[in-house]
């Protein structure tokens, strides 16, 4: 994990956030603009879990919770929990990289939480491929 951003007395923009992101500030603004296209989500800055996780950005489909991003110096990582079913259902579609996270998930009921650093475009190309299962749960659940 990278630096992230922990001064709770300055709320930063969304701009901020970007610029913090460093080299990889381009990745972070494809996946703002991919789940505000893709899912009309909401987006709101919040400072979630106590003081280790900082600044981060909430996405929201209705009133669920999608994934939570965390800028970082130069990275960002994306926290998002997903069924056991919905991990297998895309494992051997995953880079190696994307596999350890999955394979060292916090539980949590029947699935777990990966905790996932962005740093290069197949990472984000994996995580978009992990929101979209994520999505699809949330789509046909009536």
């Amino acid at each position: 994990m990278y630096e992230r951003m922990l001064n709770k007395q300055v709320v930063p923009t969304i701009e901020e956030m970007t610029s913090y992101c460093g080299v990889n500030a381009e990745l972070f603004t494809m996946l703002n603009q991919w789940l505000s296209n893709q899912y009309c989500t909401l987006q709101e800055t919040v400072f979630p879990y106590g003081n280790h996780y900082g600044w981060g950005i909430a996405y929201r489909s209705k009133k669920k919770l999608l994934c939570n991003i965390f800028p970082e110096d130069n990275a960002f990582t994306v926290m998002v929990r997903l069924s056991d079913r919905q991990f297998a259902s895309v494992y051997g579609n995953m880079q190696k990289y994307t596999q350890e996270y999955m394979d060292h998930k916090y539980p949590c009921g029947d699935g777990g939480w990966i905790h996932y650093g962005v740093k290069c475009k197949e990472h984000l190309e994996d995580i978009m491929k992990l929101l979209i299962v994520k999505s699809e749960q949330r789509i046909w659940r009536f």
